[in-house]
């Protein structure tokens, strides 16, 4: 008998690639697999790419401030419910593991009425709205940081890490080389990557600084999209990208220190790679805060340094980087020590009933 799941999630990226992680296990461990997301939602497009069957359901967003959109969305909500217990009454799953987003509401509400088994997966420190919703009708809650666990039920929380894609472990020196025309250098290779839409700030101090920087590193700099500034092309040691994705796993295994934001995906996949690295987390001013929260555990458990983005300049920038690298060993040491890199594990355990 063929054993069957669907997944869920979307909103972000972020609420996508770790399920897409899932994806090789899934296929090898027989499962037939389906996907249920938003009309017209980032996850459409990326799981179609995947060849994974997916159905669109109807998604408010509840909002904590006000949006005329507040009075229609809960219907939308209440019809989303309708139409994913639809799907999954003629699916039948045997399970349903939720990446989170506010699509994932009315999917795991549905499964928990149909008694579906079902699993979310948290990335972040404390849960988001969505995931609060959806907890009290999940049999399971997976997490990627130790400090999620006070505020999840006892009994369902389980300390996981979060899935990333095993095809970044496989990427190669040379290959990266060849893409960026460089040669075997003795400077340390400094990958920086600001995110899918890039980060005015850390672009700003980086390319302010950027003399300094490049007597001592070799620079590739993922800027987002827009963000390409020609009057930099050609500078010896720096080369610069809106967006890389297939031969970003060629650019890990080159890099030997790594700046970034503090998304939960994005340090999760840090930490797997074991590449020591410099966080600048997104400033609660601009967001719910929980970049810092993340960044704050890693750099507690060793694996990261931290610099605050009210505390970023060209000159604290610098004198980061080189204490990072002077440092570099003990970073890989801690990240060495972990067990948070086994999600994938952890989670098919869970899928299968096995754990």
């Amino acid at each position: 008998m063929s054993k069957k799941i669907v997944l869920t999630g979307g909103g972000t990226a972020g609420h996508v690639t770790p399920n897409i992680a899932l994806l090789p296990s899934l296929k090898a461990a027989g499962y037939e697999i389906w996907y249920i997301g938003s009309y017209n939602g980032i996850e459409e497009r990326l799981i179609k790419e995947q060849n994974i069957p997916y159905y669109g359901i109807d998604s408010g967003k509840l909002r904590r401030y006000f949006d005329w959109k507040n009075f229609s969305d809960p219907l939308r909500v209440i019809h989303g419910y309708a139409q994913a217990k639809k799907i999954l009454s003629r699916l039948k799953p045997d399970v349903v593991f939720s990446k989170g987003g506010f699509v994932s509401v009315p999917v795991v509400r549905a499964a928990s009425a149909l008694h579906i088994r079902t699993i979310i997966h948290e990335s972040d420190m404390t849960p988001g709205l969505a995931n609060r919703l959806a907890i009290p009708a999940a049999d399971k809650v997976c997490c990627s940081f130790p400090e999620t666990l006070k505020y999840l039920p006892e009994g369902k929380a389980v300390l996981s890490g979060s899935p990333i894609r095993q095809e970044l472990l496989t990427g190669e020196r040379g290959k990266a080389l060849e893409l960026l025309h460089w040669e075997n250098s003795s400077k340390p290779t400094l990958l920086v990557i600001g995110g899918s839409q890039g980060s005015v700030a850390i672009n700003n101090a980086l390319r302010s600084d950027l003399d300094e920087l490049l007597k001592e590193f070799r620079i590739i700099h993922l800027c987002g999209k827009g963000n390409l500034d020609s009057s930099l092309d050609g500078r010896e040691g720096y080369v610069q990208f809106e967006y890389i994705q297939d031969e970003l796993k060629d650019l890990f295994a080159l890099a030997d220190l790594v700046l970034s934001r503090a998304g939960a995906n994005s340090i999760c996949e840090l930490l797997a790679l074991r590449k020591p690295n410099l966080l600048i987390p997104l400033s609660a001013a601009a967001s719910r805060g929980d970049q810092i929260l993340n960044a704050d555990s890693y750099k507690k458990q060793g694996y990261s340094m931290v610099l605050k983005e009210e505390d970023l300049t060209p000159e604290s920038l610098l004198r980061s980087l080189r204490q990072l690298n002077a440092d570099r060993e003990t970073y890989r040491s801690a990240m060495e020590k972990s067990s948070q890199s086994s999600a994938i594990d952890i989670i098919m355990g869970l899928i299968t009933g096995n754990a």
